[in-house]
């Protein structure tokens, strides 16, 4: 699992979840002078709340937007901006940021920076620490189109994505000089799930493993308006996809829910089960792990309407004919270009909890269920948290607390890794 420690060595506790891979990772993070330096200061302050232990780094450009004192502030430690301070708390300053680093971030970055950057002028602390550095480089640019597009300026990026390091944007939008196009710094809460994807990758015990996780309530149409449903959120199915990208694997969704994709996972939308199990075929064919989180409804209509279906006299006693729906899990292969697939079951159910979910994992095939009681008022369906049992197909039964829907995600996966040998 990823860094989970909590405490650091002065025995201080580490803020941020349990299985987060910014906990107690140390991020470098340089500053370069744009006016989307402000936002620099947020970026700070989400990977200090993560865990992170974050050093910040600034070009003297930079100073003219934001003091140094602003992220001494958030961070309680001392940021680097001059590379010729006799008194500075560190001797080679850069050289020791660099050696500790486990990744370094630069955002904002500048147009002058990634010249240097791709030139190895190393004329300010964050392209000297740069250039000193064998962590992952994530940069993420903001500038003004114009200036984004200049072909001196995509000759320097893709200069340095051939040298491996990751770019994060620019995204599109409003810029401060009115104009409205690709050059805008990505939002911070994006640029830190990066930060947190790419530890993911570098550290993670699930790293190169492939997983499939579907998420959310099949619609069953009855006509072009109308389904039949259940009040599955997909919030579990989500969560459980985040808690595996944090652990390095990469990860799809099989998904009927519009619920934003955690970064650096890939969503294949479905609507119905039919539509469900044509996905989960697919995407397995090339994976380790189904994680079958979503709530596939048991039947559909026998045919759907082609037009809406109008209430009218004498259609009180109109009846819908069922037939039985696909059992997803149960026709996946066993077997993948991988070598097995590991099925992971779930049972919601609303009585005979521990029964009912023992039954369907026999015949699901799985090497374990994850089972809730949605009949819960403080978990399950639309809730942030859970409480789940999950029993093993050898027999073994674990009780878990309410928890938030991530933390399940990791005790799930904490029963995966194991069984991937």
């Amino acid at each position: 699992m990823t860094s989970t420690d909590d405490s650091r060595d002065d025995a201080t506790p580490i803020p941020g979840r349990p299985g987060d891979p910014l906990r107690g990772r140390h991020v470098v993070l340089g500053v370069s002078g744009s006016i989307a330096c402000y936002k620099a200061i947020e970026i700070t302050s989400r990977l200090v709340q993560a865990g992170a232990i974050v050093d910040v780094v600034l070009t003297k450009a930079a100073t003219e937007f934001v003091t140094p004192l602003a992220f001494k502030a958030i961070t309680q430690r001392t940021p680097y901006t001059d590379m010729f301070d006799v008194n500075g708390p560190d001797g080679e300053a850069h050289v020791e940021l660099a050696r500790r680093a486990d990744v370094m971030l630069i955002a904002p970055a500048t147009a002058a920076t990634l010249s240097r950057l791709a030139t190895g002028l190393a004329e300010d602390f964050v392209t000297l620490t740069a250039i000193a550095t064998t962590a992952p480089l994530l940069i993420a640019p903001a500038m003004d189109t114009q200036m984004w597009a200049h072909p001196a300026v995509q000759t320097n990026a893709a200069t340095l994505t051939d040298r491996g390091a990751q770019f994060i944007g620019p995204a599109e939008g409003r810029l401060a000089s009115g104009r409205v196009g690709a050059g805008r710094l990505v939002e911070p809460e994006r640029i830190v799930d990066d930060v947190r994807a790419r530890l993911g990758r570098e550290h993670g015990d699930l790293a190169g493993r492939a997983i499939v996780v579907t998420a959310g309530g099949t619609r069953e149409a009855i006509d072009p308006v109308r389904y039949i449903s259940n009040h599955s959120s997909g919030k579990m199915g989500y969560a459980i996809a985040e808690a595996a990208r944090d652990r390095g694997a990469d990860v799809v969704i099989v998904s009927t829910v519009g619920l934003a994709a955690p970064v650096g996972v890939r969503v294949v939308r479905v609507d119905s089960a039919v539509q469900m199990q044509a996905a989960v075929h697919r995407e397995c064919a090339e994976a380790d792990v189904l994680v079958m989180a979503a709530a596939v409804a048991d039947f559909r209509p026998a045919t759907a309407a082609d037009q809406k279906m109008k209430k009218s006299e004498g259609t009180a006693g109109t009846t819908i004919d069922l037939v039985e729906n696909p059992d997803i899990i149960g026709t996946t292969p066993v077997t993948s270009s991988r070598g097995p697939l590991l099925k992971i079951a779930f049972a919601a159910e609303t009585q005979n909890l521990i029964e009912n979910a023992a039954a369907k994992m026999k015949s699901k095939g799985a090497r374990f269920i994850v089972a809730n009681d949605v009949t819960a008022t403080d978990a399950g369906f639309g809730s942030d948290d859970n409480r789940v049992t999950i029993l093993d197909d050898q027999g073994g039964r674990a009780d878990l607390p309410l928890m938030t829907k991530y933390a399940v995600g990791h005790a799930i996966l904490d029963r995966v890794r194991p069984l991937l040998g």
